[in-house]
């Protein structure tokens, strides 16, 4: 016992300090939001938008980006003449709502932060969230990267967040993978064993917009084509750090940074308590 205590001394605090500190350091090879440099891209090109494996590049406009769609890949970045294309450290990457990961032109460089749910929905779920993992057919990226913010370094059960095995303990579910033919009814039975009000998270690209299995027969278009979605992490798959920062946000722990106000949904639902 002597030895254990020893050990745990000698190994100090593993928790980060996130949010209250800074965040931890991400690796040299990290890709957070994409930038491109409209004023190096050649009149007519399309190079980038051809070389995008999911359309996440608008063919009549490559300065608009899908962040929905993005891989993360480097295939625009690679395929671009100009080297126009990089990828940001900025890992604040979750929106409310899917036309706000659109990113225009003039909005590449803005800090995109998801805002927090209205007063009436911090009161229920700010100070405990317990959500559903639902893997739709995924990979186990996102599963992963999802399950390692349970893990001592970053303690998300600190914030009130869990995940638990039954939807019937749940507030709401936590979505990843394309939504294969086979789990799609899964997921919709799963969304309805949780009590009103809920909550769903997309995480990853497959969640979002279906990623790189868009229109196959055997995968729909992400968990939207199923059951409505109140956060979208993008990603393939979205750091760990990526995915905190969307949660943190949705329930109000986070609210510095957020430069423009997104549409919520969750105004007209009934409340936990009438």
């Amino acid at each position: 016992m002597i030895n254990i205590l020893l050990a745990r001394l000698q190994q100090k605090h593993r928790t980060m300090k996130y949010p209250d500190g800074a965040p931890p350091p991400l690796p040299d090879r990290f890709r957070g939001r994409p930038v491109i440099d409209t004023a190096q891209c050649p009149e007519g090109c399309r190079a980038c938008a051809d070389a995008c494996p999911t359309g996440a590049l608008d063919p009549q406009d490559p300065g608009r980006i899908d962040l929905g769609k993005c891989l993360f890949c480097t295939d625009c970045a690679e395929a671009c003449p100009k080297q126009a294309i990089t990828f940001s450290q900025n890992y604040q990457l979750a929106a409310r709502s899917r036309k706000d990961l659109l990113v225009a032109r003039e909005r590449q460089a803005a800090e995109v932060a998801a805002a927090a749910l209205d007063a009436k929905y911090r009161k229920l779920f700010g100070r405990s969230l317990k959500l559903r993992q639902v893997s739709a057919g995924g990979c186990n990226a996102c599963e992963a990267d999802s399950n390692v913010l349970g893990t001592v370094g970053w303690d998300l059960s600190r914030f009130g967040l869990q995940f638990v095995a039954s939807p019937r303990h749940a507030d709401g579910l936590l979505v990843t993978g394309p939504v294969s033919r086979n789990m799609a009814l899964a997921l919709k039975k799963t969304y309805d064993a949780v009590s009103d009000p809920r909550i769903v998270i997309a995480v990853g690209a497959c969640a979002i917009s279906g990623g790189p299995y868009i229109g196959h027969a055997e995968a729909g278009n992400g968990a939207e084509s199923i059951v409505p979605v109140d956060l979208y992490i993008p990603g393939c798959p979205p750091n760990p750090l990526t995915i905190l920062d969307g949660l943190l946000r949705l329930i109000g722990r986070i609210e510095d940074d957020i430069n423009f106000q997104l549409s919520t949904r969750n105004a007209q639902l009934p409340s936990k308590n009438p």
